[in-house]
C-alpha cells in the first residue's frame, strides 16, 4: 500500500497540489485523470521518486518495487531489441546474489531466537517470493511472449534498437516493465505508440497483472477495460471514485451540479448575511450580533466549482472546395526502403466525401502510404493520381515536431497565415484554447497536448477537400478528441485517418483498410464492424487473442458449479446487502428532506434575524455531512451487491 500524504506543490503563483492525500491499494487498477496541466504526470514522477514535492510525503513499505513509464524516454541504442529487453532481469540477478548471501548468513547463526536471525528469515522469504513472482524459470519464454505481444517478430530480436523508431523503442521499455512485474506499475500515456492489436494484447495482459496499475491515458476504451477506480486532479485537489472512466464522467457531472447548487445557496446566504451586518453593525444593541456574523463569514469555507475539462476546442473545418469524383487513386504502388519491401502493389481509390480509416500493426506501412498520398514521400514504383482540384491538408503523427520551438504561439500561426486569415489569427487560436497570455508563450514551453492543438490550428489556415490525418489524437485530451471527431464528421470533404483509438474511430468512417504484409484489405463500416469481422475470421494475429479468450470462457464455463450450501449462503448475503441498501436509501431520503426543510427556512429573510441562526446553520452542515457519508456507504454497498450477483451461476 502506498499512502500519499498532504502533497503540496506551487509553481509561481499557481498551486498544483494543495495538500492532496489518498491511498493506492494492493492490486489497484487506477486511472489518473484531469485536464492538461492538472499535474497528472507530475504526480507519477513523485510516486516514482523522480521529483520531490514542496511539502508532504509518500509512505510505502521499504521493499516496494515501482516501475515507471514516462511519455518520453532516453534509450540505450547500442543493444539489440532482445538484449535491451533482457535487462529487465537485472533485479533477478541481484536477488539471487542477495539470496545466496542470506543463506550463508543463516547457516552461520547459532542464536535461532535472536531478532537478527528472524530478520534474515523474513528477508529470505521475501526474496524467494519475489523470485517466484518474477518467473525466474521462464525468463527467455516470457521475454519472447511479451515482445511478440507488443508487435515484435522473431526476426526483430537481434536487430539493434537504434534501427527502430521512437514508438518501437517505447515498446521495448514497456516490455521491460511488464517483465519486471513491479508491485506498482505507473504508465503515462502507454497507448500513444501502440497499434490496436497491441492495445488489445496489453489489455488482456493487464487483467492478470499481479501488482497495482496506475495509468494516465486519453484512450477511454483502454481506461474502461483495465481500470476500476478513477482519481481526478482538479483545482489542486483530488476526487476519488470507485468506478472506471465512463461511469466516473456521469458521477463527476453530478458532483459539479451539486457544487453549482451549493455555490448558489452559499452566495445567497453571504448576501443575506452581509445585508444584516450592514444593517446592525451601527446599532449598539446589535453590534455583538453583527460581529458574530462577520466572524462566521470569515470562517466560512467557500464552495468552489471545479474547473473540470469543460474547455474544449471549438472549430469546424472550412467548407471543402469542390473536387473531382475521384480524389486519390493508386495502381500497383510499391515502396522499398533499401531491401525492405513495405508496400507491395497497392491499388486504392478514394472518392469525394468518403471517410476511411487505415489500421494495422505498426510498421505495416500505414504512415508510409499516408505520406505518399500527401506527396511528402515518393513511391518506388507504381502510379499515384491526385484528382481534379484536390486541395490537401496533411497532419503527421509527429506534426508538433515541425513547430519552431523558439517561436511564440501567435507567431507560429501568424507567420503561416496568408490573405484574410492574417486578420483572424487570434480568433483561430481562441478556438484551440489559446487566449490571453497563452499566445505569447514559446512553443518549447507547451505541453504535448498544447503542441498538438497548435499543429491542428496551423493545418486549418487553408481550406481543403482532403484531410490526411496520421494519429491526430495523440496527446489530445478527451474533450478535444470529441470536438475533433465532431469536426471530421461534419466535414464535407474526403478523409483518411490513421489511428489506434477505437473510441475515436467508432462511427467515423465508411471503410476500414487493414494493412498487413505490405498489402491492404478493405472492410466496409467503422472500426467496430472491422473488429467484429476479425472475431469471425481466422486470418490474422487478432484471431489468436480471440481463441485464447474463447478458451478462457470455456474453462470458466466448465468450472464446478456452487454447492447448494454455498449457493444458499450467497443468496443470503445478497439479500442481507439489499436490506442494508434499502435502509440506507430510507435514511438518505430522510436526510434529503431535512436539508430541503432547512434550505426552505434559509430562503426566508426572517431566518437571518432569529437568535438561533448559528445552531441552525450547524445543524444544516452536519446533516449535509451525514448525507455525504450515507451516499458513500450506499455506493459501496451497490458495488458489493454487483460483485456478489456476478458470482451467481449463469
Amino acid at each position: 500500500m502506498i499512502n500519499i500524504n498532504n502533497l503540496f506543490i506551487r509553481y509561481g503563483d499557481r498551486t498544483l497540489f494543495d495538500e492532496i492525500s489518498f491511498t493506492i491499494k494492493d492490486r489497484d487498477r487506477m486511472a489518473l485523470v484531469g485536464k492538461n496541466g492538472a499535474g497528472k504526470s507530475t504526480l507519477l514522477k513523485i510516486i516514482a521518486g523522480q521529483q520531490l514535492p514542496d511539502s508532504g510525503n509518500i509512505d510505502m513499505p521499504s521493499q516496494t518495487s515501482i516501475g515507471y513509464l514516462p511519455q518520453e524516454l532516453q534509450h540505450q541504442y547500442h543493444r539489440t531489441v532482445y538484449e535491451e529487453t533482457a535487462t529487465a532481469f537485472e533485479e533477478i540477478k541481484r536477488l539471487e546474489e542477495t539470496l545466496a548471501q542470506t543463506h550463508t548468513q543463516i547457516s552461520e547463526y547459532t542464536e535461532f531466537t535472536s531478532a537478527e536471525y528472524m530478520k534474515l528469515l523474513e528477508q529470505q522469504a521475501h526474496i524467494t517470493e519475489r523470485l517466484h513472482l518474477l518467473g525466474v524459470a521462464n525468463m527467455r519464454a516470457d521475454t519472447e511472449k511479451v515482445l511478440k505481444g507488443l508487435g515484435f517478430m522473431d526476426a526483430d530480436f537481434e536487430v539493434p534498437l537504434q534501427n527502430f523508431s521512437g514508438g518501437w523503442r517505447m515498446r521495448v521499455e514497456l516490455a521491460k516493465l511488464l517483465l519486471q512485474k513491479p508491485d506498482y506499475l505507473l504508465l503515462d500515456e502507454p497507448t500513444n505508440h501502440l497499434d490496436i492489436e497491441s492495445i488489445l494484447w496489453i489489455e488482456k495482459f493487464m487483467a492478470d497483472y499481479p501488482g497495482s496499475i496506475i495509468v494516465i491515458s486519453h484512450d477511454q476504451r483502454f481506461l474502461d477495460t483495465i481500470t476500476q477506480r478513477t482519481v481526478e486532479i482538479v483545482n489542486g485537489k483530488v476526487y476519488d471514485y470507485p468506478v472506471s472512466y465512463t461511469p466516473f464522467v456521469a458521477l463527476r457531472e453530478q458532483r459539479r451540479e451539486q457544487q453549482v447548487a451549493e455555490k448558489k445557496q452559499q452566495d445567497k446566504f453571504i448576501e443575506h448575511t452581509e445585508t444584516l451586518i450592514n444593517k446592525f453593525r451601527a446599532k449598539k444593541n446589535k453590534a455583538a450580533f453583527a460581529q458574530t456574523l462577520i466572524t462566521k463569514l470569515d470562517k466560512l469555507e467557500k464552495v468552489e466549482i471545479d474547473d473540470v475539462e469543460n474547455a474544449k476546442i471549438k472549430f469546424r473545418f472550412p467548407p471543402a472546395p469542390r473536387s473531382g469524383k475521384i480524389v486519390v487513386k493508386t495502381e500497383n504502388l510499391h515502396k522499398y526502403y533499401d531491401q525492405l519491401h513495405v508496400l507491395r502493389g497497392l491499388d486504392f481509390e478514394l472518392e469525394r466525401g468518403e471517410k476511411v480509416a487505415f489500421v494495422g500493426k505498426n510498421g505495416e506501412g500505414k504512415s508510409t502510404f499516408s505520406k505518399i498520398i500527401a506527396e511528402v514521400e515518393k513511391a518506388t514504383e507504381g502510379n499515384l493520381e491526385i484528382g481534379y482540384n484536390v486541395k490537401m491538408a496533411y497532419y503527421s503523427q509527429n506534426q508538433s515536431d515541425s513547430l519552431n520551438s523558439d517561436e511564440t504561439v501567435f507567431a507560429t500561426i501568424d507567420n503561416a497565415a496568408t490573405g484574410e486569415m492574417r486578420l483572424q489569427v487570434r480568433s483561430l487560436l481562441g478556438m484551440f484554447l489559446f487566449s490571453g497570455e497563452d499566445v505569447d508563450k514559446k512553443v518549447k514551453m507547451l505541453s504535448g497536448g498544447e503542441k498538438a492543438r497548435l499543429a491542428l490550428a496551423r493545418m486549418m489556415l487553408e481550406p481543403a477537400n482532403l484531410l490526411v490525418l496520421d494519429e491526430p489524437t495523440n496527446h489530445l485530451d478527451m474533450r478535444s478528441k470529441e470536438m475533433l471527431k465532431f469536426a471530421i464528421e461534419q466535414f464535407d470533404g474526403a478523409v483518411i485517418v490513421v489511428s489506434h483509438d477505437r473510441e475515436f474511430l467508432k462511427g467515423l468512417t465508411d471503410k476500414v483498410y487493414e494493412f498487413k504484409n505490405g498489402n491492404i484489405h478493405q472492410h466496409l463500416g467503422d472500426i467496430y464492424a472491422f473488429l467484429a469481422s476479425k472475431n469471425i475470421s481466422s486470418l490474422d494475429e487478432l484471431q489468436s487473442t480471440i481463441v485464447r479468450n474463447r478458451e478462457s470462457l470455456s474453462e470458466q464455463s466448465n468450472t464446478p458449479t456452487l454447492s447448494k450450501q454455498a449457493l444458499y449462503d450467497l443468496e443470503k448475503e445478497i439479500k442481507k446487502q439489499h436490506n442494508k441498501r434499502n435502509k440506507i436509501e430510507q435514511e438518505i431520503s430522510k436526510l434529503e428532506q431535512q436539508i430541503a426543510n432547512l434550505e426552505q427556512e434559509m430562503s426566508d429573510d426572517a431566518f437571518y434575524s432569529t437568535e438561533n441562526i448559528a445552531a441552525k446553520l450547524e445543524t444544516y452542515n452536519n446533516t449535509k455531512a451525514q448525507l455525504d457519508e450515507n451516499m458513500n456507504l450506499w455506493e459501496n454497498i451497490c458495488l458489493e451487491i454487483e460483485d456478489l450477483e456476478a458470482q451467481r451461476p449463469a
